[in-house]
């Protein structure tokens, strides 16, 4: 229902240098055959395989062809270029010796016994990783380290990447006390906001901004107001249960946000509300919980924003529990888990259920959460569920 209602983010042209972590939203293709050249592979000498083959173990050295310039050729099959790694391969030859298999005297190279020949032995031929014509990167993919290189290779100095939504993220209630402020006894910190902006930073979203708006429908209506019109994704922690001050959905109906759906059969996080808002913002509404924040954003705001930018759904991973899991639930359940390595190199999932929706403590050093169906049976060992990484 989420992924039907958000619209496509547009595209944008960004400097290489401003591309990491960004999703790719044109096809790149390479400008010239990947290597361009037949290309050599290590240092040594370019020789005629042929000449090799009937013989041939001195050769006459004709001079050096380093890397970056114009290719050098051999005059003869008793000829032989000295070479450098990453060079053109010199015109007349098809095979490098490497310099551990030759001695060579003055310009004479003498390859040792124990050598070995064949064509393009140690060349990577001309086209040999991309040829013309063929995508190096597809359109969708979350461009790293590798995939920056790629583009560069092909020559772009910019390229098209999905434009950044604009978020804000929102903290409701008088009970929140910001850090750094005195508390009183019946306060609580404001801290979900924080874990909200710090996950979506480390998803790769760059906009990313929050405010805290108290227990006043006057004021959450004013600033909610405020924030529909300067950003693309609204997601507001707390106020959207049935108590008597959960006033959000209520705020958010009045200022034209359409109400998609409220409650999933889900623990923990069963309030969440979603909404579109009447410039096709997103509106998120999570449980004000800690856990339950933590979880709703991962397992559908991040993966949603994500596909609406246009990035292609990484595989479905799963893992099996390490240790039985007691959930008893006739709702889907999200239970934190740790991954460790047996001595085989095998991944397990060891359950780190939390004291309730409200033990944000129970969160630090997991990996993640498993997805586990309704069941009021025990989960043995072994039981293999969707896992979702933080």
């Amino acid at each position: 229902m989420i992924d039907r209602r958000l619209a496509s983010y547009p595209a944008e042209a960004r400097a290489l240098a401003r591309c990491m972590g960004q999703t790719l939203r044109q096809d790149v293709y390479p400008e010239r055959d990947n290597p361009p050249f037949d290309r050599v592979c290590m240092d040594g000498i370019a020789i005629d395989s042929e000449a090799f083959g009937a013989g041939l173990r001195r050769f006459k050295v004709l001079g050096t062809q380093a890397a970056g310039v114009p290719p050098l050729a051999i005059e003869s099959r008793e000829h032989a270029i000295e070479v450098m790694t990453g060079a053109v391969l010199p015109g007349g030859t098809d095979c490098i010796i490497p310099m551990e298999e030759y001695q060579q005297t003055d310009d004479v190279a003498a390859v040792r016994s124990e050598a070995k020949s064949g064509r393009y032995r140690n060349v990577q031929r001309r086209g040999a990783d991309s040829p013309l014509g063929v995508p190096m990167l597809k359109a969708g993919m979350r461009l790293g380290a590798a995939e920056v290189a790629v583009i560069a290779s092909a020559g772009l100095a910019e390229v098209l990447v999905s434009s950044q939504p604009r978020f804000m993220v929102i903290s409701t209630g008088d009970e929140l006390i910001e850090p750094g402020l005195p508390i009183a006894e019946h306060h609580v910190r404001r801290s979900n906001a924080y874990a909200v902006v710090a996950a979506l930073q480390g998803h790769g979203f760059e906009k990313v901004h929050n405010d805290h708006i108290g227990d006043d429908e006057g004021m959450l209506s004013d600033r909610l107001q405020q924030h529909l019109a300067q950003h693309d994704v609204l997601i507001l922690s707390g106020g959207v249960s049935k108590g008597k001050f959960d006033l959000v959905p209520k705020v958010l109906r009045a200022l034209g946000v359409e109400e998609v759906f409220q409650q999933v059969a889900q623990q923990p996080g069963r309030p969440m509300w979603f909404g579109i808002g009447p410039a096709n913002q997103a509106v998120f509404g999570l449980a004000g919980n800690p856990v339950s924040t933590l979880v709703c954003l991962i397992r559908y705001v991040v993966p949603a924003v994500a596909s609406a930018m246009g990035r292609q759904a990484a595989p479905q991973e799963h893992i099996a529990l390490a240790a039985p899991a007691s959930i008893g639930r006739a709702v889907s359940y999200f239970l934190p888990i740790q991954i460790q390595q047996d001595q085989a190199g095998r991944s397990a999932a060891i359950p780190r259920r939390p004291n309730g929706p409200g033990d944000f403590l129970a969160l630090t050093g997991t990996d993640g959460f498993l997805e586990l169906p309704p069941n009021l049976e025990p989960f043995p060992e072994g039981y293999v569920a969707s896992l979702y990484r933080w």
